[in-house]
């Protein structure tokens, strides 16, 4: 298992060589972008100014207060608590916002499906998994909130941080077919046969 320290953007090279069990570490920019947003994006046809080719995104709606603008808050927010939610609702966009955005990684808790894992093998990218109940934290990685977009969606708007040593993360799924949540339905229905084997119960 290996470390890896990447300044975003990332190439698609450098999103392959990631494996399941593999830990990451996050620099410069992450987006933020939540239910609303996708549906924004990709059911409704809205663009975003943003290029977001060679990045991750994050699953939040954080919490931020509006503040005038100034160099330490260039987009008029705050950051109050920036914490993650869970992944598995927002299944359906992963393709989409691989193949018509360029995103390489979607940072989240909970886990992704089997499209998203195709999604990944087709357009090498990675879902990296951060461990619920940690919004505090992740919040004092994130130096800034640089820009917002789509922000009549507030806070489900589509966020630019400026980040700093965001992690480090869980790689949960890979490129390569990888899941740490296969690995873990396989290991528990294991036990579970062995302990009704243990017992006599038929299955």
């Amino acid at each position: 298992m290996t470390h890896h320290d990447l300044a975003m953007p990332v190439t698609e090279d450098q999103a392959r060589a990631l494996r399941v069990g593999d830990t990451v570490t996050l620099q410069h920019t992450l987006f933020g972008i939540r239910d609303a947003s996708y549906i924004a994006l990709f059911d409704r046809g809205r663009a975003t100014r943003f290029d977001m080719r060679g990045h991750a995104v994050i699953h939040t709606a954080p919490n931020v207060r509006k503040v005038a603008p100034t160099p330490q808050h260039p987009a008029g927010y705050a950051p109050v608590c920036i914490g993650t939610t869970t992944s598995s609702r927002m299944e359906r966009f992963t393709a989409q916002l691989m193949r018509q955005c360029g995103v390489r990684f979607i940072v989240g808790k909970g886990g992704m499906h089997q499209g998203s894992s195709q999604a990944f093998k087709e357009q090498g990218g990675a879902y990296l998994a951060i461990v619920g109940g940690t919004a505090a934290l992740e919040t004092t990685w994130i130096e800034c909130i640089e820009d917002v977009d789509l922000d009549d969606l507030n806070p489900e708007s589509l966020w630019k941080f400026r980040i700093r040593d965001f992690g480090p993360l869980l790689v949960a799924m890979d490129s390569h077919g990888g899941s740490l949540y296969d690995q873990v339905a396989q290991d528990v229905a294991a036990r579970r046969a062995g302990v009704l084997a243990g017992l006599g119960v038929a299955r």
